[in-house]
């Protein structure tokens, strides 16, 4: 049987959901190593497939970019240490569940403030 790379509810396949993340008042956006573990438990704990992580240090801030490629698509990171915020992005396909890695970037982050808005993206 093959796969299936779309997602559904009762009314609506789609390709994927799009979580878009705002973490302010947070701690570890300056850790490539932090930021490492909870890209990675992040993609445990919704059930993705991870295929690699690559992470950038931007020596003039301490902010970090990268991404976690995942076969169901990826998790994005964009981190401003000097304002104690980052922006996530988590896209997934399939039966992956973006919000089971909300509890593991909260924790991981301590952010205080968290904002998540969702998009279906890619409706059939």
């Amino acid at each position: 049987m093959k796969k299936e790379y779309c997602s559904s509810n009762s009314h609506i396949k789609y390709a994927g959901t799009h979580l878009i993340i705002e973490l302010w008042d947070g701690k570890n956006f300056s850790s490539l190593l932090r930021i490492k573990k909870i890209l990675e438990d992040a993609v445990k704990a919704c059930g993705a497939t991870l295929l690699k992580i690559n992470l950038h240090k931007f020596s003039s801030s301490g902010g970090i970019s990268g991404a976690a490629l995942l076969k169901e698509s990826h998790i994005s990171i964009h981190t401003w240490p000097e304002y104690k915020y980052a922006a996530m992005d988590i896209f997934v396909c399939g039966s992956v569940n973006p919000y089971d890695a909300i509890d593991v970037i909260k924790k991981g982050f301590t952010a205080k403030n968290i904002q998540i808005a969702e998009l279906k993206r890619g409706i059939f």
